[in-house]
């Protein structure tokens, strides 16, 4: 079986981060992000994958080069203009009609059962299979309608949120400490999808298309099994700062600890539940609490970062957002 991981995107939301990467090349627990969906797929058995690629592509290409060390075989489509989750797999659609296939985000962590959502697919010989998950503490994920049959019928808007302040990590990984009843939850897309060749015959050529707004209502429409698997696996989806922030010290902490740090850094002032990426460096006199400092940031004596992502001024060519500190931009959380 062959695989698709969808890696174009810009990342906005976890900009000033993704400035010199793509979302899917920022570290995530000193591993690039995109390695665990890749090594995710090679658990499964799926080694022959394509990444596509928009925004920094080298930066996926340089993590990954050509999957051999991650046991793949990976090929990339690189778009010069950006053509959506389902634009991207018209463009490559000649790799995947020899048989069904797999399509993942390249910005999740998960230990869902994807074989047991691959047998599903093909004993309801779906042209699409969609693996779900119940958002318990309602965060602003569309709504996954599906009827008695287990076939979605709907995708709807998003749910009312019933948190005020919770670690989003813990309840999608199925903490039981949350506001909501599982039973009540609404269904959310994981971003984890098995699809049949036959879904070509519903996605535009050569344009600009999503699945879940221009493909997917179209087969369901025209009558075609659009099955949706709902999963207990734990799942974390890392596309906001604070989502970063929060699945880190989440995971973090399960091994007991609060600071992770990348090569070469120079901690000499406190530091307490953050993330430090490569050659940073926290001064005597320096404070750091609930943060994440990106490569080669220098937080000097006397300065506090609290709450905030830091990069280091002179790689972000316009300042969307934040304020600067020395040679650094911060960006409240």
């Amino acid at each position: 079986m062959k695989a698709m991981i969808l890696a174009a995107g810009f990342g906005t939301r976890l900009w000033p981060l993704t400035e010199d990467r793509t979302k899917p090349a920022i570290p995530f627990l000193n591993r690039p992000l995109i390695s665990y969906s890749v090594e995710y797929l090679v658990s499964h058995a799926v080694r022959d994958m394509i990444v596509n690629l928009h925004h920094q592509p080298e930066s996926i290409r340089q993590v990954l080069g050509d999957g051999s060390q991650l046991g793949a075989a990976i090929r990339y489509s690189l778009e010069e203009e950006i053509l959506g989750t389902s634009g991207a797999l018209d463009r490559v659609r000649e790799f995947f009609l020899d048989g069904d296939f797999v399509v993942i985000n390249g910005k999740i962590v998960t230990d869902i059962d994807l074989a047991s959502a691959i047998e599903a697919h093909r004993q309801h010989n779906a042209i699409a299979t969609l693996v779900l998950k119940k958002n318990v503490s309602r965060e602003h994920f569309s709504i996954v309608e599906v009827d008695n049959r287990g076939y979605i019928s709907k995708f709807a808007g998003f749910p009312q949120p019933v948190l005020t302040k919770a670690t989003t990590v813990e309840a999608t990984s199925g903490n039981s400490a949350v506001a909501s009843s599982v039973e009540d939850a609404p269904l959310m897309f994981t971003g984890i999808q098995i699809l049949s060749p036959r879904i070509f015959e519903y996605i535009p050529r050569n344009c600009f298309s999503h699945s879940t707004t221009h493909v997917y209502p179209r087969a369901i429409q025209a009558g075609e099994t659009v099955l949706g698997h709902i999963s207990e696996g734990d799942w974390v989806e890392l596309s906001t700062l604070r989502r970063y922030l929060d699945a880190s010290l989440v995971l973090l902490r399960k091994k007991a600890c609060s600071v992770i740090e990348g090569t070469s850094c120079r901690i000499e002032g406190p530091v307490e539940d953050s993330v430090l990426w490569d050659r940073v460096s926290v001064e005597r006199g320096a404070r750091v609490r609930n943060a994440v400092l990106a490569d080669d940031v220098r937080i000097p004596s006397g300065v506090t970062i609290e709450q905030a992502v830091v990069v280091r001024r002179d790689i972000v060519r316009d300042v969307e957002r934040g304020y600067i500190v020395g040679d650094n931009l911060v960006v409240s959380l």
